[in-house]
């Protein structure tokens, strides 16, 4: 099974890495560096922004 391109896009994955504080594991060593958890963290904030953007859409529209 291939790798796959991520979704995220390069800044915001910079920016999540910054506000979950393994920016400088980053920084160090790549993406490649951080841990498990440091990534399903960076995820789980990604969908919970995503959502949160989602329903101020459909809030202004209904």
């Amino acid at each position: 099974m291939g790798r796959r391109r991520g979704i995220m896009s390069d800044q915001l994955k910079v920016e999540l890495a910054k506000e979950l504080g393994f920016y400088d594991v980053v920084q160090k060593e790549g993406w490649g560096g951080i841990r498990a958890r440091d990534a399903g963290n960076m995820v789980k904030r990604a969908i919970e922004i995503a959502e949160r953007q989602l329903s101020q859409t459909d809030s202004r529209e209904g």
